[in-house]
C-alpha cells in the first residue's frame, strides 16, 4: 500500500512539474508577443503608425490600430562613418530618436553615446516616405546636428525632441543629466543649429557646481518632449534612473509655459529650470520605471507612448501607449488601469 501511494504521488508530481513548465513556456510566450522597447516616438501617416525606439540601427515598426506592431527593416544597415570619430568602437546601438515631418520630408533624430559619459552626438537621418515597400523609400544620412565633449560641455547631446513655435522656428530640446535639459533653435534645414546661436536652459536638477564636470550625476534628468496644446507648450521630462530592470525608477513630471523657451512652470508654479515639476507617471507594485515618454495627438484623442519595466516578467522594458485626459485647468492625468490593460501585439 506504502509503495502503491507513493507510486501515485511521484506521478502527481511529475504531472505537476509538466503543467508548470507548459504553463511558464506559454507565460514566456505570452510575454514575448509584446514590443520589447526602450523610448518610443510615433508618428501617423495615411492610414498607418510608426514607431522608433532605441535599438541597433534604430528600431522600427509599423500599425495600423496602435496594438499589433510588426517589425520592419532597421533604419541603418551599418553605422554612418562619421560616428567613429566621436565615439570610438561604436557598436551601432542608437538611442531615443524623435520622428518630425515638415515639407514632405521625415527627419528622424537619433543619439549617439558612450554609455555614462557626454562623449555624445545627435544626428539626423531623412526620408520622403514611411512605407517601406515604396519605391521613394531610401533613408538619407546628414550627419552630425550637435555634439557634446568631456570637460567643455555640461551637458549630454542626446534624447532629441523636435517643436515648431507658434512663429514658424524649429527648435530641438534635448539633453540628459548634467545641467539638464537645453533648447536650441534649428537653421530652416532642420538637420544644423541656427546661426547665431540661440540656447536655452528648460528643466534641471539639483547639482552642486563643484560636482565634478565629467560626473553625469546627481540630477537625474533627461528625455524631453514639447506638446502644444492650446495656449501651452508643455514639457515632459523623466526624473531618475532607466535601464534597470526591476530596479528602475523612472518617472515622468511635466510644465508649462506659454512660450516655447519657458519658463516652464509646474502645478505648484515652481520652474522646471529651478527643480520643479508635477508627476504625471511613475512605478508602481505592477510596473516600475515608467518613463521617457512622447506624446501626440490623434483624431481629436490625446495618446501618450512611453516604456515601463513589467514587474512580472523580469522588468522587461514593455512598449505603453495609453490616452490622456485634461483637468479642467488644463493639466494630463492618466488612468494607472490603462497601463495595465495596454499589451502590444508583435506581429508578422
Amino acid at each position: 500500500m506504502f509503495e502503491v501511494c507513493v507510486k501515485k504521488l511521484l506521478n502527481f508530481i511529475v504531472i505537476a512539474l509538466g503543467v508548470t513548465s507548459l504553463m511558464l513556456t506559454l507565460q514566456s510566450k505570452l510575454h514575448a508577443s509584446e514590443v520589447h522597447a526602450h523610448d518610443p516616438v510615433m508618428v501617423k501617416s495615411d492610414n498607418k503608425y510608426y514607431l522608433f525606439t532605441t535599438g541597433k540601427g534604430i528600431s522600427f515598426y509599423e500599425s495600423t490600430n496602435m496594438l499589433d506592431w510588426k517589425p520592419l527593416k532597421p533604419v541603418f544597415d551599418s553605422s554612418p562613418k562619421w560616428i567613429e570619430s566621436i565615439v570610438p568602437n561604436f557598436d551601432g546601438h542608437m538611442w531615443a530618436p524623435d520622428i518630425y515631418f515638415e515639407s514632405g520630408t521625415y527627419y528622424l533624430y537619433y543619439s549617439i553615446s558612450a554609455f555614462g559619459k557626454n562623449t555624445s552626438a545627435i544626428g539626423v537621418v531623412t526620408n520622403k516616405t514611411l512605407d517601406s515597400s515604396s519605391d521613394n523609400y531610401k533613408w538619407i544620412d546628414h550627419g552630425k546636428v550637435i555634439q557634446s565633449i568631456p570637460n567643455r560641455d555640461l551637458w549630454n547631446a542626446i534624447d532629441p525632441n523636435i517643436i515648431k513655435d507658434e512663429k514658424g522656428d524649429t527648435w530641438m530640446s534635448f539633453g540628459s543629466f548634467w545641467s539638464g535639459i537645453k533648447l536650441v533653435k534649428l537653421a530652416p534645414s532642420l538637420t544644423q543649429i541656427s546661426t547665431p546661436q540661440i540656447w536655452h536652459s528648460t528643466a534641471k536638477r539639483e547639482r552642486s557646481i563643484l560636482t565634478n564636470d565629467l560626473d553625469a550625476y546627481p540630477g537625474a534628468i533627461e528625455a524631453p518632449f514639447i506638446f502644444k496644446r492650446g495656449e501651452f507648450y508643455y514639457q515632459f521630462v523623466s526624473w531618475d534612473f532607466c535601464c534597470r530592470g526591476v530596479e528602475s525608477t523612472y518617472k515622468v513630471v511635466v510644465g508649462r509655459s506659454k512660450q516655447v523657451e519657458g519658463p516652464y512652470l509646474d502645478k505648484s508654479g515652481k520652474s522646471m529650470d529651478q527643480g520643479g515639476g508635477s508627476i504625471v507617471l511613475q512605478g508602481d507594485k505592477n510596473w516600475y520605471g515608467l518613463g521617457h515618454n512622447s506624446i501626440y495627438e490623434f483624431d481629436g484623442v490625446t495618446k501618450l507612448v512611453f516604456h515601463a519595466y513589467d514587474a512580472n516578467d523580469n522588468g522587461a522594458p514593455k512598449l505603453k501607449i495609453i490616452d490622456v485626459d485634461w483637468s479642467v485647468d488644463g493639466w494630463p492625468k492618466i488612468n494607472n488601469q490603462d497601463i495595465v490593460n495596454y499589451k502590444s501585439r508583435l506581429t508578422k
